[in-house]
């Protein structure tokens, strides 16, 4: 029960979210809202307030913002006015009120980690070393688990991840450690030389990439670092971009080929995961519904017709050239759009059943 109550709030919250985006952009601008649904098809309840009927519909599979006169200027519903026309305001409002949804998605997220870091603060691995490979430069300069890195070239290291960085920005070169490792008699402080050497490993993607390592991996022991709201506020932010940055990378990825179709997911896999998460506690869940807001914010900025990113390039080029796309080519490369977009549902759909027989 708990778990089908998360997968409706999660997904609900976030479609919810979008929808609310394109309407608060739409009202701003004074533009008419004839319908806002959660869901689609028959009504189930809801109600009107002003000239807009806030609904909860059958299915629940996403939700839309009907505008006035989205479809045809001619659209004029009884109590709204030629001003409150989507489709006769400037390109520049269209373009506002279409961006609106994919940008609350984001917003979404970043209010949603302010809240994670200002609560839990900050995790930090400690540059403590819990293995040494065989062979490694590590194991031939002397160093043991257990240490605990102080200095690499002089730069001081707080937390594991300066001690990849700090070797990956040199040239390969020796480089001066100074650790401290427990003893007897108390701690001692050692400087010992270690020369990185470089390797071919595989990043993130499955890609190869060279890297300079000296064979050390961290003992798992952490740090907590409490963070105010302001800090949390910019940490929140930080973290928005980079998600933004990497997911994006990684739709690059998969248009490449280099990430495979058969990691693509869909609402099954979605529903699992937030039941996996919801299970572990609220903040996993929290976090991975950041994430799939940017994922779903992401993807509907992709310059697909039918999706917000698909319009935004018809917008585009109605402002470059001074006129709107001719209706035929936009009529046709929806379609076209909408077969894509239903392809990758289908791809995705088949994934995720394919994946849940194969770990059953």
């Amino acid at each position: 029960m708990v778990s089908t109550l998360s997968v409706i709030l999660v997904i609900g919250g976030l479609i919810f979210f979008h929808e609310l985006g394109h309407f608060a952009a739409a009202r701003s601008l004074g533009i008419g809202v004839k319908t806002f649904s959660l869901g689609f098809g028959p009504r189930l309840f809801g109600f009107r307030r002003g000239q807009t009927d806030y609904r909860l519909a059958l299915v629940p599979l996403g939700g839309y913002v009907q505008l006035v006169g989205e479809q045809d200027e001619a659209d004029l519903p009884e109590g709204f006015s030629r001003h409150e026309s989507f489709a006769l305001r400037p390109a520049w409002h269209r373009m506002i009120v279409i961006a609106a949804g994919p940008l609350f998605n984001f917003l979404l997220a970043w209010l949603l980690y302010w809240g994670l870091f200002w609560v839990q603060g900050q995790m930090f691995l400690v540059p403590e070393v819990g293995g040494v490979q065989d062979g490694s430069p590590a194991q031939h300069a002397g160093i043991l688990k257990g240490d605990r890195i102080l200095t690499i070239q002089g730069r001081t290291i707080e937390y594991w991840s300066d001690v990849s960085e700090t070797i990956s920005a040199g040239s390969g070169a020796p480089v001066e450690i100074v650790i401290s490792r427990p003893a007897a008699a108390g701690t001692q402080t050692l400087t010992l030389t270690v020369k990185p050497e470089e390797q071919v490993r595989k990043n993130l993607f499955g890609e190869d990439e060279h890297a300079l390592i000296i064979g050390v991996h961290a003992s798992g022991a952490t740090l907590h670092k409490p963070l105010g709201p302001v800090d949390a506020l910019t940490k929140g932010a930080v973290h928005t971009w980079d998600m933004i940055a990497l997911t994006g990378q990684g739709f690059l990825k998969l248009f490449q080929r280099v990430v495979p179709l058969d990691t693509v997911g869909g609402p099954i896999m979605i529903a699992q995961m937030v039941t996996e998460q919801a299970q572990n506690g609220l903040s996993p869940l929290l976090a991975l519904t950041a994430l799939i807001s940017v994922n779903l914010g992401l993807l509907n900025l992709l310059p697909v017709p039918v999706l917000d990113g698909g319009h935004l390039l018809f917008l585009s080029l109605e402002t470059i050239f001074r006129r709107p796309v001719p209706q035929r080519i936009q009529h046709l490369t929806t379609q076209a759009g909408l077969v894509l977009l239903l392809m990758l549902m289908a791809l995705a759909t088949f994934n995720d059943i394919a994946r849940s027989l194969f770990t059953q």
